[in-house]
């Protein structure tokens, strides 16, 4: 198979938000309590945060994480989580049928992100509450001192402010599953009025509604539109959700399921483009992918043996989807990176659902190891690499069609501009079960000097995955299948692989 792919330096689609690189904590099955936070650890610091799993996660360079959930903060209640740890109560989380101790809570979390270098994203409850519950939690935040709030955070050993500017307000609330399901008129009317007073305190906080939880829901994409005609001139961004199966074991569907996910952001930019219209407005509201990811190899199990039953003893923190990822998965993934990156001048926050555990770019052993899951790997390298301008790539290759997709590129590609490091990088998956692929790269634009780093992603075995047993299964590989010569790029990429190049320009 052949193929070619053209960059110019000049063609570019937009500075790269590096918050599309940020993932997401939910207080849900083992992410948190023995997932980052376990203190009894051999290797815990003196906050009972685990060392092993912070040095993965800030080799990632994470940007941001989104906090506390997800579908649990709908029936909770923000000052649990807050004081001294043995006065806070223990509450029962309708969402996963867990007991809650509280243990770690909003000051956890700001201090582990302050460890981490972590920008935090914090989910409001719009379920059950509303707009009183968001301006006390902002003032007891951002607040420097002198109020009632701001003087409680101080009385809880934290004198400077947390100063979040990331706000999610509400969780899926398109959603019958969702504690305190609203219509769209409701939630967006409710948006408005929370957003209105956090304005009054803080005008340059960025605020973001909840859109549709996924493109096959009845609502979309009319959920967008309607939301947005009420809140349109009180937020920033809109946040979509995304999580991909593959039962079937169909790798030409699964793998081609970036280009619906093209089509889902394509239709919400297109809605907010209408309603921004509609409003003669001036201002831009863009896109947070702020939960994605597979998952399916635990679902639909755990959900029938454990969710779907009436307990009389809520387990704390039991083991929920821990999936273990393959190499589908981990093309997939990097499709989706791709996806982003190519679309980044109307998606500017992505947080991979999640981090820890929970369908996992890390898992962790009580008691001991810690290690990356396959997906891991394409978010560090774009994440590391991926920082700068996305290029507009011209890809020529045969295409096919899948049960999901038509016209799919057995190819699929982004390229991004460093201009301070004087460097480009591409990320290419080729999603062919049974070719590799000659590509040639156009770059007559580009006086390229060497190739810095060439590293793939493959392996024989598609379904193979990282194990506590096996913890470096699939781990990326230096490769020498990449070719400069007289500033002619080439290179044989296997089939089903994710490849990563890196230029040094002169």
């Amino acid at each position: 198979m052949k193929a070619n792919i053209t960059a110019v330096k000049d063609f570019t689609i937009s500075t790269i938000d590096k918050r599309i690189y940020g993932s997401f904590l939910e207080h849900l099955g083992r992410a948190i309590y023995e997932g980052i936070y376990e203190p009894d650890h051999p290797e815990a610091d003196e906050n009972g945060f685990r060392k092993d799993v912070m040095k993965l996660i800030t080799d990632l360079n994470m940007p941001t994480v989104r906090y506390p959930g997800g579908n649990y903060i709908s029936s909770f209640n923000w000052e649990d989580s807050i004081g001294p740890i043995e006065e806070r109560p223990t509450r029962l989380d309708l969402a996963w049928k867990t007991r809650e101790t509280n243990e770690f809570g909003l000051n956890e979390f700001i201090t582990w992100c302050r460890k981490t270098n972590i920008e935090p994203m914090y989910a409001i409850n719009l379920g059950t509450r509303g707009i009183d519950a968001a301006r006390n939690i902002l003032e007891y935040c951002n607040h420097p001192s002198g109020s009632y709030w701001s003087d409680l955070r101080i009385k809880h050993g934290y004198k400077e402010p947390h100063d979040i500017k990331m706000w999610c307000l509400g969780n899926e609330m398109d959603g019958e599953w969702q504690v305190g399901h609203k219509t769209a008129t409701e939630y967006g009317r409710l948006v408005h009025e929370v957003a209105k007073s956090m304005r009054k305190f803080d005008s340059s906080l960025e605020l973001i509604i909840a859109g549709s939880s996924n493109e096959a829901m009845p609502t979309y994409p009319d959920w967008e539109r309607e939301i947005l005609e009420h809140s349109y001139d009180s937020i920033d961004y809109i946040a979509l959700h995304k999580y991909w199966t593959n039962y079937e074991k169909n790798t030409n569907s699964y793998l081609s399921s970036s280009v619906p996910l093209q089509e889902y952001i394509s239709t919400v930019e297109g809605t907010i483009n209408y309603v921004k219209a509609k409003k003669r407005s001036k201002k831009q509201i863009n896109i947070s992918f702020d939960e994605w990811n597979p998952w399916y190899h635990t679902r639909d199990m755990q959900t029938q043996n454990y969710l779907d039953k009436n307990l009389s003893d809520w387990p704390k923190a039991p083991p929920l989807y821990e999936d273990m990822y393959n190499i589908l998965d981990t093309l997939l993934v990097g499709t989706v990176l791709n996806t982003f990156i190519n679309n980044s001048h109307i998606v500017k926050i992505g947080c991979m659902a999640q981090l820890v555990n929970v369908i996992p770019a890390i898992s962790t052993v009580k008691q001991g190891i810690s290690w990356p899951q396959s997906i891991y790997y394409p978010l560090y390298f774009a994440s590391l690499y991926g920082r700068g301008d996305s290029l507009q790539l011209k890809v020529d290759c045969p295409k096919y069609s899948s049960e999901i997709a038509d016209d799919v590129k057995y190819i699929d590609a982004s390229a991004v501009l460093n201009k301070e490091k004087n460097e480009v990088s591409f990320f290419i998956v080729n999603r062919s079960e049974n070719d590799n692929c000659n590509i040639d790269f156009d770059l007559k634009d580009f006086n390229v000097d060497n190739i810095i780093d060439q590293q793939i992603i493959n392996n024989e075995d598609i379904y193979v995955a990282n194990t506590k047993d096996n913890p470096n299964a699939i781990k990326p590989k230096k490769t020498s299948i990449v070719k400069l010569i007289d500033n002619q790029l080439s290179t044989d990429i296997p089939k089903l692989s994710y490849l990563v190049i890196r230029l040094k320009l002169n």
